[in-house]
């Protein structure tokens, strides 16, 4: 119950490629990243989860919906989940809604220097995404996640960064301000479609009881991080206390979700 499907169908691979295709374009392939008023990552998904126009940007009681279609809504946040607040008070009166958060897998580091607009060579960064590190916006609307109405979806994406040389270091690297992110191919799907879906959250190499360090090792998380993620998933009844051993908080996954 807590392994995840690690492919993506083709049938989604080429819906994904006709998206980037739509958004970047073989001129804009050929001539470099222009701007756009819509940052890329959010553009090309929009475009992959809901490819007719038509339905983009549409009010709805007051606010703006990425998509809306046949009574369902899908914001797609790139961080900053607390700015969903406002609309989710809203939106899951009425509605259901699946936010869609994109995080990094493998991905290449490029430098844009804004007074010549050169781009420097990719470098792939040593660090692969982690998904256990969505819970640090998961956090920040977690009293949302019990709502029937809400659907999360995390996706994880190969990607390209475009970095500003801006900064205050003497490379003009440390500190610099990101310019954009290219989305190059889906990696994988993770849907938080209801409360039995978070179980996916638990790594499998857990013993049947466990604490924060254990979740951290198991995660590749910081034992911060991971408290927090064990304070969403006992909100969710994912896992549960069960008591302490010493100062740790002991945890039991819950098998009746």
């Amino acid at each position: 119950r807590r392994q995840r499907q690690m492919c993506i169908r083709d049938r989604n691979k080429e819906q994904f490629e006709s998206a980037k295709n739509k958004i970047i374009g073989i001129k804009r392939n050929r001539n470099g990243i222009g701007t756009l008023s819509e940052k890329t990552v959010h553009a090309i998904l929009k475009n992959y989860y809901e490819p007719d126009e038509d339905y983009h940007e549409i009010p709805v009681n007051g606010y703006v919906a990425d998509i809306y279609r046949d009574g369902n809504i899908i914001e797609i946040q790139t961080a900053n989940f607390n700015k969903l607040r406002n609309k989710l008070d809203v939106f899951l009166n009425d509605y259901q809604v699946t936010v869609v958060y994109p995080m990094p897998y493998i991905k290449w580091l490029s430098w844009l220097d804004e007074e010549t607009g050169y781009i420097g060579p990719k470098r792939k960064s040593p660090k692969k995404g982690n998904p256990y590190e969505a819970f640090y916006q998961l956090y920040k609307i977690k009293s949302y996640l019990t709502n029937p109405n809400i659907r999360i979806k995390i996706v994880m994406m190969n990607m390209e960064e475009i970095r500003l040389l801006n900064g205050w270091s003497k490379d003009k690297k440390k500190g610099s301000s990101r310019f954009d992110r290219i989305p190059i191919e889906i990696v994988e799907e993770i849907d938080l479609y209801s409360l039995e879906d978070y179980m996916q959250m638990v790594p499998i190499e857990l013993a049947e009881t466990f604490c924060s360090k254990d979740y951290a090792k198991a995660s590749h998380l910081s034992i911060g991080m991971a408290q927090t993620a064990l304070n969403i998933l006992t909100y969710t009844g994912t896992v549960k206390r069960i008591g302490k051993r010493g100062n740790e908080i002991l945890y039991n996954i819950n098998e009746n979700v």
